[in-house]
């Protein structure tokens, strides 16, 4: 099984990225996908997941409203719309994938990550 998270870069405060992770070795649709980050210095954190079932989105508060997850599972891919970036989203940002899941609760599978940098 291989997740991989792209699109990372740098985006000015209030700017705008959108992550994509691709997934192969596993039956997709099958699996609830989570997005989840971790800054300098700091523990890595929940921040978005979509359920397997019927693509229930989940948010932490500190995205919700700016940050929208949605899934193409033809394509083995789910994407992280982030929007009205801050600096305090500067983080490298990782996919994680949890069969059967709903809400992200115990990750099966994590991807190598993929750099988000806010700053002018």
């Amino acid at each position: 099984v291989q997740l991989q998270a792209s699109g990372g870069g740098l985006v000015q405060p209030g700017g705008s990225l959108t992550l994509s992770c691709t997934a192969s070795g596993l039956t997709f649709e099958d699996y609830a996908i989570g997005w989840y980050r971790q800054a300098p210095g700091k523990e890595r954190a929940w921040v978005s997941c979509i359920s397997s079932t019927d693509s229930s989105t989940y948010y932490s508060v500190l995205v919700k409203g700016r940050f929208a997850t949605s899934r193409v599972n033809a394509n083995n891919t789910v994407y992280l719309q982030m929007n009205m970036l801050n600096p305090e989203d500067t983080a490298v940002y990782y996919c994680a994938a949890e069969k059967y899941g709903t809400m992200c609760a115990g990750m099966d599978y994590w991807g190598e990550g993929t750099q988000v940098t806010v700053s002018s």
